[in-house]
C-alpha cells in the first residue's frame, strides 16, 4: 500500500509497459494515488511514421491531445486535424472514431477522462 502523500516519477518509463499510458484505472494497485477512474494520462513518445490505423472509440471518455514537439496528424470523421505548434491541441468528446500517425518525432500529451475498463475499442470502420 502507497502511502505518500507526495509520489514522482518519469512519464515515460512508468508509461513503457502500457502504450504510453501512467495514470488511470489500470495502475495497480489501487491504493496507489496514480490509480483513479477520475481520468487517464499519456505520454505518447513517436518516431516518425507511427500510427493507429484501426479507428478507434472511447464509449464514456472525452478525450485532449496535447503536443510537446514535433508533427502530429489526427482524422476524425469530418475532418483531420494538424497539431505542428508546441501547444497545440485537439479535444473530442465520447463516441467519436478516430486514428492517427506520427508525421515526424514527436511527443503528445493525451488526457481522458472518465477512466474507465474497456472503454476505447478498435472499431472496423467509422
Amino acid at each position: 500500500m502507497t502511502t505518500d502523500k507526495v509520489i514522482f516519477g518519469n512519464a515515460e518509463d512508468e508509461g513503457a509497459n502500457r502504450w504510453g499510458w501512467f495514470l488511470g484505472h489500470f495502475i495497480t494497485p489501487v491504493a496507489d494515488p496514480r490509480s483513479t477512474e477520475a481520468l487517464e494520462v499519456k505520454w505518447g513518445v513517436h518516431k516518425a511514421g507511427d500510427s493507429r490505423t484501426q479507428w478507434a472509440i472511447n464509449n464514456q471518455a472525452a478525450t485532449i491531445s496535447i503536443l510537446i514537439n514535433g508533427q502530429f496528424r489526427l482524422q476524425f470523421e469530418d475532418r483531420e486535424i494538424v497539431l505542428s505548434r508546441p501547444g497545440d491541441y485537439v479535444l473530442w468528446r465520447a463516441g467519436i472514431p478516430h486514428t492517427w500517425v506520427a508525421e515526424s518525432d514527436c511527443t503528445v500529451l493525451t488526457i481522458r477522462w472518465p477512466s474507465k475498463p474497456g472503454d476505447s475499442i478498435g472499431i472496423s470502420s467509422k
